[in-house]
């Protein structure tokens, strides 16, 4: 059986409102189980890859910032 993670995770959130995903990705982070992290990163490599470098470097700089406190 080929089953492709990425794949799954984009369809099961496909056609999401803005509310849906924010939903999503507030309850995974809340629940903080580790089973939530793949599609964490999913939806984070779409944020990424749409984003331009000024955006890029806006979340780099948050992320360094978080991972310092």
């Amino acid at each position: 059986m080929n089953f492709n993670l990425r794949n799954a995770i984009i369809q099961n959130v496909s056609g999401n409102s803005e509310d849906q995903l924010r939903d999503t990705i507030v309850d995974a982070i809340q629940v903080g189980e580790e089973k939530m992290l793949p599609g964490l990163g999913v939806l984070f490599e779409i944020i990424w890859q749409n984003a331009d470098p000024n955006e890029q470097k806006m979340m780099l700089e948050n992320l360094t910032q978080g991972l310092n406190k």
